[in-house]
Formats: C-alpha cells, structure tokens, sequence
C-alpha cells in the first residue's frame, strides 16, 4: 500500500528524500511562550467597567458567596496541536519541508459537579509549499482535491483514517534568517485557532451559552486577521457575537507589557495584586489588528504568593469581548464581579505535581486540556502513516 508521501510526491510532481520523521514537540521548537501575545501593551488608561474603580477590587465575599450555588461557567475549551516534519520534498530543484499536524478541540460541560466531554474535532493535516501547486492557479481548489486523493489511499480507508485539508505554505520574507518550517507550523496553528472559533459558532448556534452558562476558554480570544480559511471566521468583527457569554483566561502573559496611564511599565501592579483581589478593567483596542472590537482584560491572583516561584505564578489574566452596548459605557462591573469570584472558586483542587503550571491552572481546564490529549494519535503511529 501506498505511504502519504509516495501519493504526495507523485500528484504534484515533486521528488520526495525520505528524510528523518520526528515531532518538534519533542524537540522544543518552535515555542509560544505566552498564551496572550506579549508584543502588545495594555494600559490602565481607559476604565473599561461601568464602576470607575481606582484600586484592587476585593473578591473574597463574592467568591464565598457563591461557594454552594451553581457555577455560571459551564462550558471549558482548549485547542491544541501536535507538529511533525516527516519528510522532505523537491520542487524546481529546491528542498521544502513537509509539515504534518495533529489539531485537537474539545469542549468539556460540566453538569452537577461532573464534567462531560461536550464536542470534539480530531483533525489532521499536511502543510506543503505553495510550489506543489505548479501551475499556481486556485490554490483552494488544487489541495481539496490532493486531499481527497489521499484520503481514498488503501491504508487510510484500512485505518479508518481521513486528513481534514492540506494548507498550502509560502517560504518566510526574510529567507536568510526565517524557517520553513516555521512558515508551515504557522499555517497548522492558524488553523487550530480557525476550529476553536468554528466550535464556539457551533455552541452558539445550538444555544447552549446564556448568562447562567458561560463557557472558559482557555487562552486568549485576540485572535488576528487571518488571510485563509473560513470567510465567515476569519476577522473578529464578524464572530464577535458569538462571544458574547465567553471569557478568555491566559494562564501565562508578559507581564512587561502592562503600561500605565502614563505609559511606563507596570508590572509591579501585577506582581503586588492580593490574593482574591482583582485589578480594575481596562479597556484594550488596537484598530490596525482587531478593527473596532474593544475588550476588557483584568487580571485576578488566585494563589497566595507565599505558595508559588514568582510573584506572578497565581495570577490569570482575563479577556471579554465587548458587545456593541458596551463600547460606551464598558462591561457591567456587577457581571465582572460575578466571573472573577467564579474563578477563583474554580482554583481547587489543584493539579500540584502533574502540570508545572499549576498555579495558575485552573482544574476544570486541566481536565478539559486531558481530555483533548488523550485523543491524540501516538506519535509513533501518526509518523508510521508516512
């Protein structure tokens, strides 16, 4: 039976090297350090909650207030991927990598303390070059019928086993100091983020999300412009609706890129925050990257420091998308209240010993992030199928 690689090579008329398979996980490259992107500031300039407050709000009362009632967080999602280089590929007497990728997103719904797995996508797929296609001509039309070739190979139809698409790469603008391989990495993410949204869409669509059934999820909800895939996905300006009773909750952020009202860096705001205490929100925009979507970002500590390595492992940062009524006024501080003590009572039990992120982990996450990598194909068995 034919590998993926023999299929590829000779429908696009390249010269496969049979080159050593291996996942870059296993390597450590490339890596996103933050789970919000670090290279934008955020200042306490602007309030971005109907209560105009100046200091650290106290959480305490709220939270224990809520200790015994139904959570208003139901929902909890992560999205996450697996990449691999498992071969190498000449076009026009030039040497690309081939990338392949494992994506996984999976919703988790917990319904009277126990937490149920809601939805998932297992899917995978290939990066090539944009020179696989020769004649350049519908890029999106040529790879959907690659994709369907490969999926009716003899091993895959054994296996049970189809690939989701093939996403074409193009090489990075500075080809002296920039990757391939990263320029195809890129491509997989970017479509990993793509299934997150189409998830949401889904649980939006189906009614599952109100004001008593918030969904978490996990990491940053600033997602960029993306050029490719989904028309209707692709800029925030058209699905910010869809999020409106989502949170996004980033267990790590550069805590250098807090500014404040004067524009001087202020991470000691963080680092001194009490423990069940939050900041006041502020209000976030960036025109040239998100449009005219506006967000609330607070950041809440959830872990005595005493407990932890540095003064910012116990705090998570928090985003809301801020619906049309709200550009004026800012999120209701009641509604922020509300989610902020949730959140703190979502901090036990703890993942101490299993996850190094522990503290800033919050459990049903946790549970959410095992569950999507149980599905995951090994790595083995994935690279086997080239």
């Amino acid at each position: 039976m034919a590998k993926i690689m023999e299929i590829i090579s000779k429908e696009t008329g390249g010269k496969s090297y049979n080159t050593e398979k291996y996942s870059y996980d296993t390597i450590g490259m490339p890596s996103f350090d933050y789970d919000d992107d670090g290279e934008k500031f955020i200042k306490w300039q602007v309030s971005g909650e109907t209560e105009k407050h100046k200091t650290y709000v106290d959480l305490t009362n709220e939270a224990k207030r809520q200790i015994g009632k139904r959570p208003v967080i139901s929902y909890f999602l992560d999205g996450s991927r697996h990449t691999y280089k498992v071969d190498d590929i000449s076009y026009n007497k030039k040497v690309y990598p081939v990338i392949a990728g494992q994506v996984g997103i999976g919703c988790c719904k917990r319904t009277d303390g126990r937490m149920r797995p809601e939805k998932f996508y297992r899917r995978l797929v290939l990066s090539l070059p944009t020179v696989s296609n020769a004649d350049g001509w519908k890029d999106d039309v040529f790879f959907a019928a690659q994709t369907k070739k490969l999926n009716k190979s003899e091993e895959l139809k054994k296996l049970g086993i189809e690939f989701a698409t093939i996403l074409p790469y193009s090489p990075p603008k500075d080809q002296k100091n920039g990757k391939m391989e990263d320029s195809g990495i890129a491509r997989i993410q970017d479509y990993m983020i793509e299934s997150e949204k189409e998830m949401v869409a889904e649980l939006v669509k189906a009614g599952k999300l109100n004001q008593d059934n918030y969904l978490l999820k996990d990491g940053s909800l600033e997602y960029k412009p993306m050029k490719s895939g989904r028309e209707d996905l692709r800029t925030l300006q058209k699905i910010k609706h869809n999020y409106k009773w989502v949170i996004g909750v980033s267990k790590s952020f550069n805590p250098e890129s807090i500014l404040d009202h004067t524009g001087k860096a202020n991470a000691n705001y963080i680092a001194d925050l009490p423990l069940f205490h939050r900041t006041p929100v502020a209000r976030y925009e960036n025109a040239s990257y998100l449009g005219d979507v506006k967000f609330g970002v607070w950041y809440i500590r959830i872990r005595d420091k005493k407990y932890t390595r540095t003064p910012f492992d116990g705090v998570i940062k928090v985003e809301k998308i801020m619906m049309d009524e709200e550009k004026d006024t800012g999120i209701d501080s009641e509604e922020i209240d509300l989610i902020s003590a949730a959140l703190i009572n979502e901090r036990t039990p703890t993942c101490y010993g299993t996850d190094k992120r522990w503290a800033n982990h919050l459990y049903p996450v946790f549970l959410t992030e095992s569950y999507v990598k149980s599905q995951y194909m090994s790595t083995e068995m994935f690279l086997h199928l080239f």
